[in-house]
């Protein structure tokens, strides 16, 4: 089901897919977010979700953990499978291991419930408002290179050795803000105010999960690393070699 904005005229903030089996509980999500200015539709079921984002085309899916069908575990690992969108998964256990298993499969943020349907909102916003690095223009014709690895900002493009590596936004993001700023240790709370919003409050190691999912991908062995270092007691940093 569509919600549109009230404002026939108005053009969309962009455009949300709310995936929850609590009906009463979806519809209230899609009423703030079209208050807010978004396009929304809403599925309830796992199959459901996966047919809508490609009819659909959604920037981000608000997705939650426990769905008939397929879980949201399983419909976030499809949905990267041929979307980019955002996910932001709801879950309405606080357990680590459930946070994990939604980054994992590559879930951009996560929320716990009971949550706050104005911070949901915000969130959604955040994630709007990127793509962006943090403030330091980047010339388009200079993308960073450290050795094998070249990582295009403008073009939001990562390549080792020449081949291309598909990173999920989120992933690119947190890689672009490093690279831009090749001579700072970059704190996890610096990264957050930097790729997710100054206004996100969570657990910060959330930005380890993202980190070791982009270091897997480019094959960067965090034991002895050529790309991202570990920086102790304070984040991350580009290796200067």
């Amino acid at each position: 089901m569509d919600i549109r904005v009230d404002d026939d005229s108005a053009r969309p903030a962009g455009r949300v897919l709310v995936v929850d089996d609590e009906k009463a509980l979806a519809a209230m999500v899609a009423s703030y977010l079209v208050r807010a200015g978004y396009e929304v539709a809403q599925e309830h079921t796992g199959p459901g979700a996966v047919a809508a984002v490609r009819t659909e085309r959604p920037d981000v899916v608000v997705l939650d953990l426990g769905l008939p069908g397929l879980d949201g575990i399983e419909v976030c690992r499809r949905i990267r499978s041929s979307s980019e969108c955002y996910v932001l998964m709801l879950t309405a256990r606080g357990g680590e291991e459930d946070r994990l298993a939604g980054l994992a499969v590559g879930a951009d943020d996560y929320i716990v419930k009971p949550f706050s349907v104005r911070e949901l909102v915000a969130r959604v916003q955040a994630v709007m408002r990127r793509p962006r690095t943090g403030g330091a223009p980047v010339r388009p014709e200079a993308p960073r290179v450290y050795g094998d690895l070249e990582v295009d900002v403008a073009g939001r493009q990562v390549r080792v050795g020449g081949a291309p590596v598909a990173l999920t936004r989120t992933e690119f993001d947190l890689l672009a803000a490093l690279a831009v700023r090749p001579h700072e240790a970059m704190s996890r709370r610096r990264l957050i105010d930097v790729v997710w919003d100054p206004a996100w409050v969570g657990d910060e190691h959330i930005v380890d999960v993202h980190i070791g999912h982009v270091r897997r991908k480019i094959g960067d062995d965090p034991a002895d690393p050529r790309w991202v270092d570990t920086v102790r007691g304070v984040g991350y940093r580009m290796v200067r070699r």
